[in-house]
């Protein structure tokens, strides 16, 4: 009865993490266009509506999905090699978008005569970005290629999950100072709004969009700490060991 009653507590977090997902994606989007104005490449404000747009997608929503993956009860039956592709594949489109968006941040700065790199929100992003690319290069080398020691990735395994989760949780706390300090900027008296302080429709809106983000970080948290959910450990070491195996356990709790 605890196994199943566990199992019911994890396939419920797995589908709010996906519903919260594509929530906090709808409101960001709906955020630019509802507000300011869409996006453009264009120099102008638009320009810098990639960048909040694109962090969110990409390394708060996408990157978490990643760092799920292999707690999905169903992917225990699964090529722990595919499972690989997938995850890298999620973590290489999310680099991807994390490049974009910081061009588009740069320029529309420096279009703006803006100054680059002054607050918390930007010291605490660049770290976040440059641990996310060393964490994705040593990735690829160590747990996607063929030749990489068994002991190695062995060593490289909890470093690697420790790692993900502190550079999720910096991106999550990037995110939300983020749109803090872009609704501070934004709403003020003068520009056809309400102050932030007075709570116009669109602070509301995007304090909405916070909280979401909030939970969506709770939920993967939650997920990847639990140790019951990881893969069981002999699957593990067969696949630390190189083993192609297929588990055919599609009931049992869920690794990284």
């Amino acid at each position: 009865r605890g196994a199943m009653r566990d199992g019911v507590v994890l396939r419920a977090a797995l589908g709010a993490s996906v519903v919260l997902g594509l929530l906090a994606v709808a409101l960001v989007a709906a955020w630019q266009w509802g507000w300011r104005g869409g996006v453009a490449w264009d120099g102008g404000a638009r320009h810098f509506n990639w960048h909040p747009l694109l962090m969110i997608l990409g390394p708060v929503v996408l990157n978490g999905l990643a760092m799920v993956l292999y707690r999905i009860p169903w992917t225990l039956g699964s090529s722990k090699m595919l499972l690989k592709c997938i995850h890298a594949g999620l973590q290489t489109f999310s680099f991807l978008l994390v490049v974009v968006a910081l061009v588009a941040v740069f320029d529309f700065h420096n279009f703006k005569n803006i100054p680059n790199m002054y607050s918390l929100h930007s010291w605490v992003g660049l770290t976040a970005v440059l641990l996310f690319c060393m964490q994705w290069a040593l990735g690829l080398a160590i747990f996607l290629y063929p030749g990489s020691p068994a002991s190695l990735r062995a060593f490289s395994k909890p470093i690697h999950a420790y790692l993900g989760l502190v550079i999720y949780i910096a991106f999550q706390a990037t995110a939300l100072m983020g749109i803090t300090e872009k609704l501070i900027f934004s709403l003020k008296p003068g520009n056809n709004t309400k102050a932030y302080s007075e709570l116009p429709t669109e602070g509301v809106f995007v304090n909405t969009l916070g909280m979401l983000l909030l939970a969506l970080g709770g939920c993967v948290v939650y997920i990847v700490v639990r140790p019951e959910w990881q893969r069981p450990p002999e699957l593990a070491a067969s696949e630390l060991a190189g083993d192609v195996t297929v588990w055919p356990g599609g009931d049992n709790n869920s690794e990284q």
